[in-house]
């Protein structure tokens, strides 16, 4: 026998009488953590049978608020959803005990009620509605005080957001393009079934010429980043804190990243399914093939976690730093609209003078071309190639002996 929290003690008569013995009540007032510690002493997981009103849903709220700080590895709580408007009495009544059991065996665990509540009803249709919510159930996965718990909990909030925004593409009918099967053409390249076909190299390119210097260099940068980090996986979870708050105005790097983010942990061969089914394999060689991506250590050298490491936090450090002189630019110019003083003059000019520094170094990492030596280092393209017509000048003789 389960034990069941009901709200009212009418609706432990009821329960009792139908044979549902293990059901108690804090007689009509809102459970106090002294009393879900004594569950808790009785049973691992009480399941909660709140009214389905909404009070009730207010109810389950609080609870979970009060819960969340306490829980521990195997105590937790599960949540019967009654009917809208009904509550265990009356649902006994009006379909009888095997009505109950059913809601009772289909009890959503916190985590998912959690959710369930934050969304339910709601719309998301925008960036800052989104941003709400991840606001909202971060606020209250802060909450848990377990370490291992709020992991745990965090990972399954990931799926579920991925589940609820992820692009809802059905798998088209297999049509083989020039006759020829995906992966059997020459080469064995070809996109797998399924996959979205990519923009062409020349629509990227052309899209890059639109961009001003700055917003080609953090495109590049973004590019590198999410790259980088499909080679070497085992690292996003120390990055995931800066995947998280890397806003990408481009779509298939936003995809990309929410890709790394949900799959990551999975390991290399799922991650790479992932990608390959929901954003297309050549999306990713795409990025790839851009000059400044292509010639970048870490991705000539795949694998190499030292140097992966070393350049996805330099490149997400610079991310952060443009960002910031954007929006310190931006609000000294919304502090223009009023009276002039020499401190709003002094933000814009020290934030100017900072912006074009740090564009000019994008600009010489992007234009720059670069040979990698065997130990890893770069060197500019045009220095080695003097440096090689140089000493191909250099005749080497073998030395005649003395007679």
């Amino acid at each position: 026998q389960p034990l069941i929290v009901a709200e009212g003690y009418m609706d432990v008569i009821a329960l009792h009488g139908a044979g549902f013995e293990g059901a108690v009540a804090p007689l009509g007032t809102a459970i106090t953590e002294n009393q879900l510690q004594m569950l808790w002493r009785i049973a691992p997981e009480p399941v909660i049978t709140l009214d389905g009103d909404a009070a009730g849903q207010r109810a389950e709220l609080r609870l979970i608020d009060l819960a969340l700080p306490l829980l521990e590895a195997g105590q937790s709580l599960r949540f019967a959803v009654m009917p809208e408007g009904q509550d265990p009495d009356d649902l006994l009544r009006a379909q009888g005990a095997g009505a109950l059991q059913k809601l009772l065996d289909n009890a959503l665990p916190m985590v998912r009620l959690l959710w369930q509540r934050e969304t339910e009803g709601k719309v998301f249709d925008s960036p800052e509605r989104k941003a709400a919510l991840d606001k909202s159930l971060r606020e209250k996965i802060k909450l848990i005080r377990d370490p291992s718990i709020r992991s745990h909990y965090g990972q399954e909030i990931k799926d579920l957001r991925w589940d609820l925004f992820r692009p809802q593409k059905k798998r088209p009918d297999f049509r083989p393009v020039g006759g020829k099967e995906p992966g059997k053409g020459k080469g064995g390249k070809g996109s797998p079934w399924g996959a979205p076909l990519a923009p062409l190299a020349s629509t990227k390119a052309s899209a890059l010429v639109a961009m001003s210097d700055e917003q080609v260099g953090m495109h590049l940068r973004e590019a590198v980043i999410l790259v980088a980090l499909v080679d070497c996986p085992q690292l996003i979870e120390t990055f995931e804190t800066g995947l998280e708050g890397m806003g990408c105005a481009d779509p298939d790097h936003a995809r990309l990243r929410d890709l790394l983010l949900r799959f990551g942990h999975a390991g290399q061969e799922t991650l790479r399914e992932e990608i390959s089914y929901s954003l297309g394999w050549e999306t990713l060689e795409n990025m790839k093939g851009q000059r400044h991506v292509a010639i970048t250590p870490c991705i000539r050298n795949p694998g190499n976690v030292e140097m992966t490491r070393l350049t996805v936090a330099e490149e997400l450090a610079k991310l952060d730093a443009a960002r910031g002189l954007n929006e310190e630019i931006a609000e000294a110019v919304e502090d223009l609209s009023g009276p002039a003083d020499e401190g709003v003059t002094w933000r814009l000019s020290e934030a100017a003078r900072a912006a074009d520094m740090a564009r000019r170094s994008a600009q010489e990492d992007n234009n720059g071309e670069f040979d990698v030596g065997d130990n890893g280092m770069t060197m500019d393209r045009d220095e080695r190639s003097a440096l090689d017509a140089l000493l191909g000048t250099i005749k080497y003789e073998k030395s005649k002996g003395r007679g």
